[in-house]
């Protein structure tokens, strides 16, 4: 029972984790850039929303203010950096976000300091609060709220995506920007949009994060990898983050439970685990390409 229990926990987590992650697999799906200053900014999300409750206002009052703050941010964000980044190739914006990156913390850290903080105080109860449902399994109310807004937030943007004309306008951009912009759709504001919503989601897994535990202005880089790894084991799409979240977060819980307390878990258990069921997924990716660029899977598999 005690391993059902670490399953849930896993998928609670991965809730967290799809949020997180939601907002770098847009904007690599729409651009084709991986945000290195993707953690960072979630981070800068959570500092915030903390500027906010130590004003006096709630934690959750305050999403209506650092969200739209940090969507706006996303379009300055593109217009001022990404934009002139991609005229230059690709591994410019690769360099441009990894320094905004270190910018960020460092100007957190000039700010508030390293002392680690949280919204602890400001949810009260709910930060601790649970449904017993055996006398083994217990299940966490904040995780249950995470896990179901990180799925309205994926079905949100499923919508957006599918449903609007700027979401139409989005995903046919992705496809070739060029004949996209032939039929009249204006480019500029669509990568504006998508750095937008990626920003305002990145906001969204801090604000959580930091219900969930402390976060300090160096929190944002394992957060990126937490976040890239999610991307990557989903497959690179939208709902693809709730699935590789979830297999990142039960390959965490469950690797905490399988070691023993001892040097063997800093290797394996808990972080170290979902970074090697990443690595093995990432392996088997590569393979797979290899392979289909051989002359197809079956074709070589029939050779052997």
């Amino acid at each position: 029972m005690n391993w059902l229990d670490q399953v849930i926990q896993g998928i609670l987590l991965g809730g967290y984790y799809a949020i997180l992650a939601s907002g770098l697999a847009l904007l690599f799906g729409v651009m084709r850039v991986i945000n290195l200053a993707h953690g960072d900014l979630a981070i800068l999300g959570a500092f915030l929303a903390l500027v906010l409750t130590d004003h006096g206002v709630d934690v959750w009052v305050s999403l209506a203010v650092v969200l739209p703050v940090m969507a706006a941010g996303g379009g300055l964000l593109y217009l001022g950096v990404l934009e002139r980044s991609l005229r230059s190739g690709v591994l410019v914006p690769l360099l441009s976000t990894f320094g905004l990156a270190i910018v960020i913390e460092n100007l957190l850290f000039e700010k508030f300091g390293a002392d680690q903080r949280s919204f602890f105080s400001s949810i009260g109860t709910l930060a601790y609060s649970s449904w017993q449902v055996t006398s083994q399994i217990t299940i966490g109310k904040l995780d249950v709220i995470i896990l179901c807004t990180a799925i309205g937030v994926l079905g949100g943007l499923q919508i957006f995506l599918s449903r609007t004309s700027l979401g139409r306008a989005m995903r046919a951009t992705a496809e070739d920007p060029d004949t996209a912009e032939l039929v009249g759709v204006n480019s500029r504001a669509v990568y504006a949009m998508a750095t937008a919503l990626a920003l305002a989601t990145a906001a969204l897994a801090g604000v959580f994060l930091g219900m969930r535990q402390t976060f300090d202005p160096y929190a944002g880089q394992a957060q990126l990898i937490f976040a890239f790894e999610a991307v990557v084991i989903g497959g690179m799409t939208l709902w693809g983050t709730l699935v590789g979240g979830i297999v990142l977060g039960i390959a965490q819980t469950v690797g905490n439970q399988m070691v023993a307390e001892g040097w063997l878990k800093d290797v394996w258990g808990g972080a170290g685990a979902g970074h090697v069921v990443f690595l093995v997924v990432l392996a088997g990716r590569l393979i797979y390409g290899a392979l289909e660029e051989r002359g197809g899977v079956r074709t070589v598999l029939g050779r052997a």
